[in-house]
């Protein structure tokens, strides 16, 4: 575009020369004409030759410059290709690590979700085979724990007898042995209320269910203990409708032996030891003046004359013999016996 201005414009400019000079030649033409009269020819065609050398030079330097303008037009026509070239070189370039990229993209998330793929099925197999495994778990357990509620169900079967009870009238057979039902009532540790509470309790259940069939107060070992709540188990043995046997299996000492003693039948076993003494208070940390202890003495000796006379006159003997046995065989008035011979 710009050679062809500057082309445009150098001919504008040549015509234009041509013409200023055309123009000055008419304006003289009155004056030339009346030199040419005087002039001779070899002048008039030495102008024109000048003249003709001009223009041929301009038209030379015309043509030179439009050829540089040309060839400066086909320079930037070649540069022009060449940019363009360059551009389309670039895009391409970049079309194709575009396309690489996308194919190394497609690669990569191929891979990715073939290996999620992979994952998931490793993880559903996993899955499948834990469930087997609970299911085979579970039947393994079930299987165990049928077998341990036959098991448990076998031993409560155990403890039931195949047949009715039997209670007897007499339970002491002739040849010594006793036969003790399961209406028996355990008596062991310290004589407390709690103890008189529950052998009561007992015994007014037992009387509920069978006033006729034996009841047992069976002593394993037994140190006595409170000569009230000891009181209270005899008087409830003596309100029983059905018979209150004792039974003592090892030891059976103070309230204890007592109680024992005091039973419409007791028994023992022959290794079984019971021990009888007076009835003894213990004060701890307690300071009593002499009125106190002048009335803690009398009340202990109404107490021991509810409790020894009775005894005293179930071995046939007088309170004052009952108290010389105590204490003919230690000082202490602890009368110990051997089944055998408590008998």
């Amino acid at each position: 575009m710009k050679a062809s201005i500057l082309s445009s414009l150098a001919v504008i400019t040549f015509c234009s020369h041509l013409h200023a000079r055309d123009t000055a030649a008419a304006s003289a033409a009155p004056a030339a004409d009346l030199v040419a009269d005087q002039a001779a020819a070899p002048s008039k065609k030495s102008e024109q030759t000048r003249l003709a050398e001009e223009n041929a030079l301009l038209a030379e330097k015309t043509k030179r410059d439009l050829a540089e303008l040309t060839a400066q037009v086909q320079k930037l026509k070649l540069e022009k290709e060449l940019i363009t070239e360059q551009f389309a070189l670039a895009e391409l370039k970049r079309k194709q690590a575009s396309q690489q990229s996308d194919i190394q993209f497609a690669a990569e998330f191929e891979e990715i979700t073939r290996t999620a793929e992979v994952a998931k099925a490793k993880a559903s197999q996993a899955a499948s085979e834990l469930k087997i495994k609970q299911a085979e778990w579970g039947m393994q357990t079930a299987s165990l724990e049928a077998e341990i509620s036959v098991l448990e169900t076998q031993q409560k079967r155990d403890g039931y007898a195949n047949a009715q009870p039997v209670y007897l009238d007499n339970p002491l057979k002739d040849d010594g042995t006793l036969v003790i039902s399961d209406r028996r009532i355990a008596m062991n540790g310290p004589v407390t209320y709690n103890t008189a509470e529950h052998i009561t309790t007992r015994i007014n259940y037992f009387n509920n269910k069978d006033s006729q069939k034996p009841i047992f107060i069976v002593i394993d070992t037994s140190p006595g203990g409170s000569v009230m709540a000891g009181y209270r188990i005899l008087k409830a043995m003596e309100g029983s409708t059905a018979p209150v046997y004792v039974v003592v299996k090892s030891f059976a000492a103070s309230m204890a032996a007592s109680i024992c003693t005091l039973a419409e039948k007791s028994y023992a076993y022959p290794n079984a030891v019971i021990l009888h003494h007076q009835i003894s208070s213990t004060y701890f940390l307690t300071r009593l003046n002499l009125t106190e202890q002048k009335e803690s003495y009398e009340e202990s000796q109404q107490w021991w004359k509810r409790l020894a006379s009775p005894i005293a006159q179930k071995m046939g003997i007088s309170n004052e013999e009952f108290i010389k046995r105590l204490y003919a065989k230690t000082s202490s008035g602890e009368w110990t016996e051997f089944g055998i011979e408590a008998q």
